[in-house]
């Protein structure tokens, strides 16, 4: 079974800074792309960055600049360096992969179970 664990979430003011972070773990074959969405109350989940095994990277267009991600291909981990917070920031961030399990052919579609980044004043 393939899990997403992710951390490093929390409360934190405008202007500052939280990394968070995604380890896949799990009887895994191999790990494709990976990235991080976001859900704000009442809003629709949005992808907030991306990377692929070979280290290509996009990101919204709301956070360029100020968003990080990066990936360990080894320790099949996603880290997302999150600097100059804002307001409206604040959401629930999911990790997500592509993942291909032992038992499986292809690559199947994980989430995590989400991390709540708040940022207030």
């Amino acid at each position: 079974q393939v899990q997403l664990v992710e951390s490093g979430g929390g409360l934190v003011q405008p202007g500052g800074s939280l990394r968070l972070s995604c380890v896949a773990s799990g009887s895994i074959s191999s790990v494709n792309d990976m990235g991080w969405y976001r859900q704000a109350p009442g809003k629709q989940r949005e992808l907030v960055a991306g990377i692929t095994v070979l280290g290509t990277r996009n990101y919204a267009d709301s956070v360029k600049g100020r968003f990080t991600i990066s990936r360990d291909n080894a320790k099949k981990t996603v880290l997302l360096q999150i600097d100059s917070l804002k307001p409206e920031d604040t959401a629930v961030y999911y990790c997500n992969a592509h993942v291909k399990p032992l038992s499986y052919r292809t690559y199947r579609e994980y989430w995590g179970q989400g991390t709540q980044v708040t940022v207030s004043s």
